[in-house]
């Protein structure tokens, strides 16, 4: 049997494209192999791969179509930074913590300034000095990720706090992406224009995030039962793209773009289906990206910059483990924890390459700075390990050598930083009024800028050339803007702080006042800067105090209303993921057997649910509700077709079947009522407290204080006169001048009173 003569010929003449890709696949997979038996990082065995198929290595077949790989590696950055923003979420962000933050601030501050005054003083220009300070700023997730895991180290406390500082680099890493993609183009280093573009990116992202937020889970579950893997790994690509193209219409970077989609659907109840999709898309592009890095190096380069890897690799390396270290001890961490934080973060990776390869795109980097990080990024990989293991000998070492008083300080300094500090009725009021402040404002912008560039134009050219149609256009806005002008300039914001503040007429009514009337201003200047674009400064001053002032308040039930239905999907679109309950545990699947009309639903028992602990044939459902209990799901044990004496139980997932009004009587009788809106999880924590004349419970037992009914928590230790009693025993009498460790919900430890300050050794 023979081809036809067409086939044939077409396979004589295969595009060089499928010819490149089969020597990068081919040797990313040998090197995949080889790397994976010597168990270093894959990453590497893909430079490796690079390097050999490149151009700059003649001894085998070199890729043709370099651009066309360039294209490739490109979207490779683009899934990379998409499979980053979805383990991202901007809810972890507000979750690091103070110490993460203060610590990942100090760190790539540091960096950024070592590395440019390295390059300064190695002699390179300012723009290959600005570009290495970004490079050895970030260090590599995956590589500590591989090396905890390796090493057995996960459950230790202070991997939590270095997943904190990565987070923190994730979101600078994505910043400078941005402020060198601007300086490289522009070639100036003004101030003002970097204030610009932070504030520009800020406002950017802002908007993107409650906009996303809003709309895309909202679309998601609205068609989630025509929804297959192959319909979510489409959409999730189609809008990782979408956003990019937005983004880069904006003037910033795809991967900024990438990076943002992927945040908003790591808040939806799909992630971890998407995630799973994506896995094999990220690692074919992401391999291609990673082949195309090792393309550039040229090894003569190397050899000739010799010097400066083994500088930089040194910089790296006691650069980052002190200024980390510093960082850590400054946010009151112990020195054990400060070391090992610092000592695990002491190399470069992903990002340093996406960086490097910014640099060479927009041709403002010199030839040997790209080569010069990948190695960098190699020795500093292969050391990681070593110095993760070197923090405990270096802790014990160093705790020996440091004079007593020494310790002294930094262990009071780390027991003071840790209390509970007092919230002023201020710093209340601020962090509920600026929240509020910010979102709505950002929002009225973002319509005004969307309807002056792109709805006016339409309107005024081409559906009504008159004034008529500037009015119209100018309604359409503040229709769109009145429930976010409502909340921002007239909803009546009150509480508790706030009317403490108001009894105290001296001090504080002035400036609250004052606070309220900012609120009247900044909307009055954004409905002026709105008529302002379509009208006059005069119409537009005018009109915004008549709809501030008097329009607004006139409507005032109507705009709560709709205020409220906005700010309810919001927040239930951003918690969706917490309140979900998965159908299937542990790859156990339920047995779909609908008969005639009735169909499978599931209800989750609550603890306030009648019947807690009876048998099925005691609670008789079907005789009750004419509904039948098909599956019992309880933990990691599935019950199929239970027998009658099963008895059910808080937690328990029942899938039962019956018809619309059977399910409707019976859902009642088993499942709670949905919350208005959701509740986070209350936050436990680890504090001290130290006892003194205000402490409630001075004098009493623990027994006698009932602190464990008051806090949900209980009190792990006490210092006292320099002895640590630790599970101290009940009858134990609370003294004055405890130090007294608790554990329990923040909010209820923070009732009963704040510490004194530590005595200074």
């Amino acid at each position: 049997m023979y081809l036809p003569f067409t086939l044939i010929n077409s396979m004589a003449h295969v595009p060089h494209l499928i010819i490149d890709l089969a020597l990068i696949l081919g040797a990313a997979g040998i090197t995949t192999l080889i790397f994976k038996r010597l168990k270093q990082p894959l990453v590497l065995g893909y430079i490796l791969a690079g390097l050999l198929v490149g151009p700059n290595f003649p001894l085998l077949p070199t890729i043709l179509e370099i651009e066309s790989i360039r294209i490739w590696a490109d979207i490779g950055v683009i899934f990379l930074l998409f499979g980053l923003g979805l383990e991202f979420s901007f809810k972890k962000l507000v979750k690091v913590g103070g110490t993460a933050s203060i610590t990942g601030v100090i760190e790539i501050g540091a960096m950024l300034l070592l590395g440019y005054g390295t390059g300064q003083w190695l002699g390179w220009s300012r723009m290959d000095s600005l570009f290495l300070g970004g490079i050895i700023a970030i260090s590599s997730t995956t590589i500590i990720i591989r090396a905890f895991d390796e090493l057995g180290l996960k459950s230790r406390r202070f991997v939590s706090l270095v997943f904190g500082i990565l987070i923190i680099e994730d979101l600078v890493a994505i910043l400078l992406l941005v402020l060198l993609s601007t300086l490289a183009v522009s070639n100036q280093f003004s101030g003002l224009a970097l204030l610009t573009s932070i504030l520009k990116l800020g406002f950017f992202l802002m908007v993107w995030f409650l906009v996303g937020i809003f709309v895309i889970p909202s679309f998601l579950r609205s068609i989630r039962k025509y929804i297959s893997d192959e319909t979510l790994l489409i959409l999730s690509i189609g809008l990782c793209f979408l956003m990019v193209v937005l983004v880069t219409q904006a003037g910033f970077s795809s991967a900024l773009g990438a990076f943002v989609m992927g945040s908003i659907l790591a808040e939806t109840i799909f992630v971890e289906k998407i995630e799973h999709l994506l896995q094999p898309v990220k690692d074919l592009f992401g391999a291609v990206f990673f082949v195309s890095v090792g393309m550039l190096i040229e090894p003569k380069l190397l050899l000739e910059y010799a010097g400066p890897v083994a500088l930089l690799s040194a910089v790296v390396i006691l650069g980052k483990s002190i200024t980390v270290t510093l960082g850590t001890l400054l946010s009151g961490q112990s020195l054990r924890h400060a070391i090992q934080t610092g000592m695990s973060m002491t190399q470069i990776g992903e990002f340093s390459f996406i960086i490097a390869t910014l640099g060479v795109s927009l041709k403002v980097t010199s030839s040997f700075l790209y080569p010069i990080a990948v190695a960098v990024s190699a020795i500093t990989t292969f050391t990681t390990p070593y110095m993760i293991r070197l923090a405990e000998p270096l802790y014990v070492r160093l705790e020996r050598k440091l004079p007593v008083r020494w310790r002294t300080f930094l262990n009071n300094y780390s027991a003071s930083t840790q209390r509970i500090t007092q919230v002023s009725d201020w710093q209340q009021v601020l962090r509920t009024y600026l929240p509020i402040l910010a979102t709505n404002t950002v929002i009225c912008i973002g319509i005004i800028l969307l309807v002056s560039n792109y709805l006016a134009p339409v309107v005024t050219s081409q559906i009504i050339e008159s004034s008529w149609g500037e009015a119209l256009t100018a309604l359409a806005a503040l229709s769109l803007m009145a429930p976010f002008l409502w909340a921002l300039s007239v909803r009546k914001i009150r509480t508790t702080a706030y009317n403490n503040l108001w009894k105290n007429r001296i001090f504080s009514r002035g400036p609250l006042v004052a606070l309220e009337g900012a609120r009247i201003a900044i909307g009055i200047i954004l409905v002026g800067f709105l008529l302002n674009q379509l009208f006059s400064l005069t119409v537009g001053l005018v009109g915004a105090v008549l709809l501030i002032v008097v329009v607004l308040p006139l409507f005032t039930h109507r705009l709560q209303e709709t205020y409220a239905r906005i700010e309810k999907l919001f927040l239930y679109n951003l918690h969706a993921r917490e309140l979900s309950v998965a159908t299937t545990k542990n790859g156990a699947t339920r047995k779909e057997l609908v008969p005639w009309d009735a169909h499978l639903a599931e209800f989750e028992v609550s603890p306030d649910a009648k019947g807690i602990g009876k048998t099925l044939t005691e609670l008789a459902f079907r005789e009750k509700y004419g509904v039948n209990i098909v599956q019992i799901e309880r933990g990691n044990q599935i019950i199929v077709a239970p027998r009658g004496e099963e008895r059910v139980f808080p937690g328990d997932t029942l899938t039962v079947v019956g018809t619309d009004e059977q399910l409707q009587r019976f859902k009642p009788v088993i499942e709670p009522a949905p919350a208005d809106i959701p509740v986070s999880p209350p936050e436990v924590i680890l504090k001290q407290l130290i006892v003194n004349e205000q402490f409630p419970f001075l004098g009493m037992s623990i027994r006698e204080s009932r602190i464990r009914e008051k806090t949900h928590g209980l009190i792990v230790g006490i210092e006292r006169n320099g002895r640590r009693i630790l599970n101290p025993d009940p009858s134990t009498i609370l003294e004055k001048g405890d130090v007294v460790w608790m554990s329990g919900e923040k909010k209820l430890i923070q009732t009963l009173g704040q510490p004194a300050p530590l005595p200074k050794p």
